[in-house]
């Protein structure tokens, strides 16, 4: 069978042997330091001349030179070698979570609490990893992890993650008072929640989020009272809006307290019952890819240093 385009391969090991060769000018210097005697090196530059179907040296006693099709060979082989080595190092780094895409799903408020610092340090330890944002409530953003529409999704209410969704607290904070900046209160260090007691609410929807909608009837109960609901929101911002309106006081978690919100002020509870801790989760499938892992690590790692 003769040597043609279709009978025979443009191996790796026969470019790099003809780019040796091009760079030594002599087939006896380059079999050297290829570690292979002259005549199988001889042999494959003319097999690689047949497929290529024309005369890439010219041979003289003193050595070779590259003929005009040979130099345009000789480069673009060696773009095909340098593409081959990036594509290969390119499929590894994406398999080890170091580049690649990572869709991240999260709720409410979150993204002003937690995620520009995320961001900020997987752009340093993680320059080839693109983070791709997108907002939605705590089931749509599960539900999208849960098919694949997200890999990674941050949000406060455990009720929504799904059985077969990996869930990990990566936070957990206290429940404080949200009240209007001008209340009687609003300069106080801390109150005992029945302080609230002939207070106007505004309650968390608990088709929304059923999680803090319990917690505030716990607490308030606890505190020997049934919060009077006046309004509800189903989500956080909606119900420090209608705080910072001057129109009611509501149970919030005090991660807020760092946001600067004009007309409401946070205000701690004392008391250390449980309902008054809350989490934020981080859900992922259990086949997350490689970057879930990195961008797990990355979060464990900042919010250890924190505590």
């Amino acid at each position: 069978m003769s040597d043609s385009p279709s009978s025979i391969n443009l191996s790796r090991r026969m470019l790099e042997q003809f780019l040796v060769v091009a760079q030594e000018k002599h087939f006896g210097r380059a079999a050297e330091r290829l570690g292979m005697s002259q005549p199988p090196l001889s042999q494959s530059i003319q097999r690689l001349e047949r497929v290529v179907g024309t005369r890439l040296l010219d041979r003289g006693p003193g050595g070779v030179r590259l003929t005009a099709a040979g130099r345009a060979f000789a480069a673009d082989a060696q773009r095909l070698l340098d593409l081959e080595t990036a594509a290969v190092e390119r499929a590894r780094r994406v398999a080890g979570g170091l580049e690649g895409d990572v869709r991240v799903g999260y709720v409410s408020l979150l993204s002003h609490l937690y995620l520009p610092e995320i961001l900020r340090a997987a752009a340093e330890q993680l320059p080839g990893l693109r983070v791709h944002l997108r907002h939605g409530s705590s089931a749509g953003v599960a539900d999208q992890v849960r098919t694949g529409a997200l890999d990674l999704g941050f949000l406060r209410d455990p009720a929504q993650v799904f059985d077969d969704l990996t869930s990990q607290v990566i936070a957990t904070e206290r429940i404080g008072a949200a009240v209007p900046s001008g209340h009687p209160l609003a300069a106080a260090g801390e109150i005992d929640l029945a302080k609230l007691r002939e207070e106007d609410f505004v309650l968390p929807d608990p088709s929304a989020l059923p999680i803090l909608a319990e917690q505030v009837q716990l607490a308030c109960r606890q505190a020997g009272f049934i919060p009077r609901g006046v309004a509800i929101a189903d989500d956080l911002s909606g119900l420090f809006s209608y705080v910072a309106a001057g129109l009611c006081v509501s149970l919030l978690p005090e991660g807020l307290s760092e946001l600067t919100v004009p007309g409401a002020t946070f205000i701690p509870l004392q008391g250390h019952a449980g309902y008054l801790d809350t989490a934020v989760h981080a859900v992922h499938r259990p086949d997350a890819d490689p970057a879930v892992s990195r961008l797990l690590k990355i979060i464990t790692s900042l919010r250890s240093r924190s505590c």
